[in-house]
Formats: structure tokens, sequence, C-alpha cells
């Protein structure tokens, strides 16, 4: 099984002149899970996409090591899967194209069959529907569903929660039981049910300028 970490060393990031979160030193390491909190505006979802690599930060050293091994930050989409409110599916697929799609380009946990991944997802009857036709709730599903499947050693949810209805709420609860246990696990999140009782909290109020 590979191991992963994110060390960073006074990680800070600005817009113009406003610092957003400054001189953050941690270690993310597999197996363990992180919530990302702050009140809104703070930051949270801007130091997901700096710690995955897709926003450069402003000052600090991020650094990424893989089976004691340094790798590039251009590397790093390899080893990370996402699900964000931002994130964006093709609405021209229907959810069986988009299942298909997505795989062809990543590793699927388990060696699961598309028609599978969508059985896990309790999205059977949307199987050939276009994902144009999809609920908010239901993208989301879907989007979490993939990352939740793609077999990578990190994965970063942005606010996990939005969008699900109760029963959808307990199925996500339940794919983090079941597939988390030997990740990386990084959720920006305001709401204590969106992450387990044993995670590590980094409260963003406390890096800023």
């Amino acid at each position: 099984m590979s191991k992963l970490s994110i060390s960073v060393n006074n990680l800070s990031k600005r817009y113009n002149r406003e610092w957003i979160f400054r001189n953050l030193n941690y270690t993310f390491e597999q197996g363990k899970i992180y919530a990302i909190t702050g009140p809104n505006g703070s930051g949270k979802s801007t130091l997901l996409q700096v710690l995955w690599g897709q926003l450069p930060m402003s000052e600090g050293k991020l650094a990424y090591t893989l089976n004691g091994q340094s790798i590039e930050t251009e590397s790093m989409y390899k080893q990370v899967s996402i699900a964000t409110p931002y994130m964006e599916l093709i609405d021209e697929f229907t959810l069986y194209e988009q299942v298909v799609f997505h795989f062809k380009s990543r590793p699927v946990l388990n060696h699961h069959s598309p028609q599978e991944i969508i059985e896990i997802m309790y999205l059977e009857q949307a199987k050939n529907k276009y994902i144009s036709n999809f609920s908010s709730g239901m993208k989301q599903r879907l989007k979490l569903g993939l990352a939740f499947l793609t077999d990578t050693p990190a994965l970063f949810l942005d606010e996990p929660g939005t969008n699900l209805d109760r029963q959808a709420f307990d199925w996500f609860a339940q794919q983090m039981q079941k597939n988390c246990t030997n990740r990386l696990v990084c959720i920006a999140s305001n709401q204590p049910e969106e992450y387990p009782n044993d995670a590590e909290i980094i409260n963003l109020s406390d890096y800023k300028a």
C-alpha cells in the first residue's frame, strides 16, 4: 500500500493585499482524517486547493512525499480524489457515460464495474438519465461516489453534505466509514456531522494575519 504525506511550513495565501491565512505548519498523513473549519470566507476551500496543488501558495513551503520519495506538484493529481460544490460534471453525458468516462483515466477502487459503482451510489434508476436532468442532490451524490470509489491515497471533500437529504447523508456517512480507513482525508466543513469525532481539526481562524 502506498504511503502519502503532505507537509506545509509557514503556508500562507493571499488575494491582492488580503491574507486569507498565514503561517500554517502541519503534516497531513495517510490514515488520518482532517477537518478544515472556520467561518464562511475564512479560506477553507482555498486551503484545500492549495494542498492538492490547484492553487499556488503565496508564501511558505509545501512538500509531497509518497513512499518516502518526494513528488512534484504536477504529479499530485494522480494521488488525489476530489468532490467539491464547484466541480463540474458533463451535462451531456448520461450517468453511465459519466462513470465510464471518469474511470477511463482514474483507477477504480476494488475493481468495481460501472454498473456496480452506480449501484453503490443508489442511482440505478438514473443510469440512462442525462446529468443535465439530475437534481442538485443527485449531482452531489455522484461527485462523492466518484471520489470515494477512485483508488487514490488522498481524498479531499469540500462541504460534502451540500444538497444531501437525510437518506443521502446517511449514505455519505456509510461511505466515509467504508472508504476512508487508509487514506489521507481532508474535509472542509462548518458542520461537525460531516466529519468523524476523531478527526484532527484545523481551525483557520487561528491562522489569520
